[in-house]
């Protein structure tokens, strides 16, 4: 379980977290008390909060960007992120649509990753489960 300042991440925080880091060359950082799961050492990917009541976060959908917007518990990325694909989402810990915020981390990874990384996954979707392997 990851842990921060003695604050476990959320049971929904840690199944994104575990599901995000099977990418290769991923990591989890911690700036501004928020989880951010980055790729070879910078290019962050995925924005958690941290231990909150919801669950908000935010991925780059270089593709999606567009059709996710129309979803209730979507919002443009503030700082200007917004403009360039990234695109938060705001959810009840209750109610995770797991099998969409999958495909969004599996494009956000795409988005940002090196090439010679992206080759390293399947032509759709998320790489093997490494854990169980």
């Amino acid at each position: 379980m990851t842990e921060v300042n003695d604050a476990p991440a959320t049971p929904a925080e840690q199944a994104l977290l575990d599901f995000a880091t099977r990418y290769p060359e991923s990591h989890i950082d911690l700036p501004w008390g928020h989880f951010a799961v980055k790729v070879a050492g910078k290019k962050a990917f995925l924005f958690l909060s941290k231990g909150g009541k919801r669950l908000t976060g935010s991925v780059k959908l270089s593709i999606t960007a567009a059709e996710a917007l129309q979803l209730p518990f979507t919002t443009p990325t503030g700082y200007g992120l917004g403009r360039h694909g990234w695109v938060s989402f705001d959810l009840d810990p209750a109610d995770v649509p797991s099998a969409l915020l999958q495909e969004w981390i599996d494009e956000s990874f795409r988005s940002v990753a090196l090439k010679r990384l992206v080759k390293q996954l399947p032509s759709e979707g998320p790489p093997a489960d490494t854990a169980s392997a």
